[in-house]
């Protein structure tokens, strides 16, 4: 299985049931208002801006709460100023881990993020040390039960400029470049298939093989990680078997 993008399905499907709305919310609203800022409020011309809206819809989030985080963005509104920041370590059974992280107090930060990786059997790492391994991709998965016509999925995402697509287990994984996610997303749902997930991620280069206690470590590591108020995204290049991925 393909580490990263299993694991966000997996989550994907759990953020729906779960009381975890909130949290998600909060996560998107920084993610709009930094790239707001960063990139200004027009999503036409703001690839970064129209991804993050596009998540916030997938999430149901109210036009109101996405109109406010980008006047927050671009100073229309008076908001919490945060900065973003990355963060490398590794996780149990050298696993590599790349964090996006946005927060107003670096120190603090830095400081709980690095009790959560000895807690659970990782360590934080200095900048560079695993970043090499990762690539800025948009991903797009899709359940492959509601694939009935693989060449024509081919085609489709092929045509709308997809770089990859790849079978594996129950899911289809699609890679493109990070400013042709949503052109590719689009094409999918109008040819009528159901993505499941739709966003831009940091994909490894290669995977390492954990089960037993260290999977279940790094579950409880990748868990504890993404429910920080702080951490937006986290990345890393495991390979785990599905029952303990979706036991998590």
């Amino acid at each position: 299985m393909s580490g990263h993008s299993k694991w966000a399905t997996i989550k994907h499907k759990k953020s729906k049931e779960d009381a975890k709305r909130g949290m998600i919310f909060t996560k998107l609203i920084k993610e709009i208002t930094i790239a707001a800022r960063m990139g200004g409020g027009d999503p036409d011309k703001n690839p970064r801006l129209r991804t993050a809206i596009s998540s916030a819809k997938d999430a149901n989030m109210p036009s109101t709460n996405v109109e406010r985080a980008i006047k927050k963005g671009t100073g229309e509104l008076p908001g919490v100023h945060y900065e973003e920041f990355t963060y490398e370590g590794y996780g149990p059974g050298g696993v590599a881990m790349y964090l996006i992280v946005f927060t107003d107090n670096k120190n603090r930060t830095t400081a709980e993020v690095r009790h959560l990786f000895t807690r659970f059997g990782g360590n934080l790492g200095e900048q560079g040390c695993v970043s090499w391994m990762f690539h800025r991709r948009g991903l797009i998965t899709l359940d492959s039960s509601t694939v009935k016509d693989e060449d024509s999925l081919m085609l489709t995402t092929l045509d709308a400029g997809a770089e990859d697509v790849s079978l594996d287990g129950n899911q289809y994984e699609i890679l493109t470049k990070p400013d042709d996610l949503e052109k590719v997303k689009e094409a999918i749902v109008n040819a009528g298939y159901q993505t499941e997930v739709a966003e831009i991620s940091m994909i490894p280069e290669t995977y390492v093989k954990i089960d037993g206690k260290q999977a279940e470590q790094m579950t409880k590591l990748m868990d504890a990680l993404e429910e920080h108020d702080d951490v937006q995204n986290v990345y890393a290049n495991f390979d785990i078997p599905d029952e303990v991925l979706e036991s998590a």
